[in-house]
């Protein structure tokens, strides 16, 4: 046993035992994290403008801070940028981590020093409660890979910018980057077929035990290593024990990363965001990830059918129930206040909280009034590769057909496939029967006759990654939506059709 995974033992044992202590003490956890919000932020200027020193509870709160997107804060982010300090939080923030995805262009999510820990604390608590629950160390003192963004940072005004993962790579523990692939000059390329090359170049004759990233990126760096070796990732990889991931369901992904691989092998699912770590997996026997409710965040949550009224209910964690999705809704010591970060959470356990992520609020496709949402794309996805095993695929996406040139109208799902399925219209029906189990409105459009069963448009293999490439987004974290409401994606992506 090396040095590394001794001392990580007693590490994780504390940890684990401090965790306990608030997953056990749900609603005091976060009332003290919602208490510790409101004084750090009273002298602020968004603490002034909405009242914080007269809040002493939730409802005066939710009197006071509307729930908000990132264009209602941008008039705040802009008056740091310009230099003001005290607008959202006390001081200036620590960096900018830049996204984009809004309707004006780049978002700038403000990370201060007291919500840097927890980002770093969470992906490292991860880590530790899988060594706590199994006993296995052993990959700490091997070679670890971490598929990110460029650690390059800019400036916005004077404050350090960049993407979140390559801000995180210079908070990476002194003891975990001895280990660390790639090297920083790796890691600093930006256009991602180069930078992926090159990875490759140094991890080929390493001894790799764990590989964290986006599922859709690792497998592209699998694909290469396959192309360049004709062996499987095990085989050039004998100690390789461990994959990390977050950003999208792993669902889809599955069956072809560990056929890629050679066998099955244990995984930790992540839920971090530029604005905050939320949760992660920290059991390899229950599902979902643990909500981390003494981490500097207080969370509401929306039901999600009520998402788009004008006065939703609000509700605090000791109000949610199982098995319902709710809009996720975040106030934290970065500054963000009402915040919705676009994403659904379901639980799946309330002792302790744990969530999966059912979807985005915004991604959904009723252009027939069915709703359907990603978790449920997600599921039918999962159950007809189950159905169907010779079904490897590579990424799949979901858009309404409103106006076909001929018949009714109809879900087209746009899939890139390793290897096809024996019957097309078969697995094409598995996916209906399916969705129409899942979602009644849905079901009531097929027998209505409103509209017909689910088209399926295989693509290139590789149509997502060209599709990526072609507005700028190929590799780090980005990702294509699952589904949309509209054809702006799905008509480029069929550019690629097979």
């Amino acid at each position: 046993m090396g040095f590394k995974s001794f001392l990580s033992k007693p590490l994780a044992a504390y940890i684990v035992k401090q965790q306990n202590e608030w997953a056990n003490n749900p609603s005091r956890s976060q009332d003290k994290v919602f208490q510790s919000l409101i004084q750090g932020a009273k002298n602020t200027a968004f603490g002034k403008d909405h009242n914080f020193g007269d809040i002493r509870n939730y409802d005066d709160f939710k009197k006071n801070v509307p729930i908000v997107d990132y264009e209602a804060l941008r008039p705040y982010i802009d008056r740091i940028i310009k230099g003001e300090s005290d607008v959202l939080w006390k001081g200036l923030p620590a960096y900018f981590a830049k996204t984009s995805g809004t309707t004006s262009g780049a978002k700038y999510i403000p990370l201060t020093k007291d919500s840097i820990p927890n980002h770093i604390n969470s992906a490292r608590n991860a880590m530790l409660n899988y060594i706590h629950e199994t006993g296995n160390a052993k990959f700490l003192d091997k070679k670890l890979i971490f598929l990110s963004g460029s650690p390059v940072l800019g400036k916005s005004g004077e404050i350090l910018s960049g993407r979140l993962s390559g801000i995180v790579n210079h908070h990476v523990p002194g003891y975990l980057r001895r280990n660390q692939m790639p090297s920083y000059e790796t890691n600093c390329i930006e256009d991602w077929e180069i930078k992926l090359e090159r990875i490759i170049d140094e991890t080929l004759a390493q001894d790799m035990s764990l590989i964290s990233g986006i599922p859709p990126w690792v497998q592209m760096y699998f694909d290469r290593i396959i192309e360049r070796t004709g062996k499987s990732i095990q085989e050039v990889f004998p100690n390789f024990e461990l994959f990390i991931y977050g950003g999208v369901n792993f669902e889809p992904y599955r069956n072809k990363l560990y056929d890629s691989i050679g066998k099955n092998l244990p995984s930790i699912e992540l839920f971090p965001a530029s604005e905050g770590f939320f949760a992660f997996q920290d059991s390899q026997h229950e599902e979902g990830m643990l909500l981390q409710l003494d981490s500097g965040i207080f969370y509401e949550f929306i039901p999600s059918e009520e998402y788009f009224d004008e006065n939703p209910t609000r509700l605090m964690i000791d109000e949610v129930e199982v098995g319902k999705n709710y809009a996720l809704i975040i106030n934290s010591n970065a500054g963000l206040w009402g915040y919705s970060i676009g994403d659904t959470v379901k639980f799946v356990s309330t002792d302790p909280y744990r969530v999966i992520v059912s979807g985005r609020i915004k991604h959904y496709i009723s252009a027939f009034g069915e709703h359907v949402i990603g978790e449920e794309v997600e599921k039918t996805m999962k159950y007809a590769l189950e159905q169907h095993p010779e079904v490897k695929i590579t990424e799949f996406s979901v858009a309404p057909q409103v106006s076909p040139s001929d018949g009714l109208p109809y879900h087209e799902w746009l899939i890139s496939f390793e290897e096809e399925p024996n019957d097309q219209d078969a697995f094409a029906l598995t996916l209906d029967n399916k969705l129409r189990e899942l979602n009644t409105y849905y079901d009531d459009l097929i027998t209505g006759s409103i509209t017909r069963t689910i088209v399926i448009t295989p693509l290139q293999r590789d149509a997502f990654q060209q599709y990526m490439k072609s507005i700028g987004k190929l590799g780090g974290q980005n990702k294509v939506p699952r589904l949309a409401n509209d054809r702006k994606i799905a008509d480029k992506i069929i550019e690629w059709k097979k």
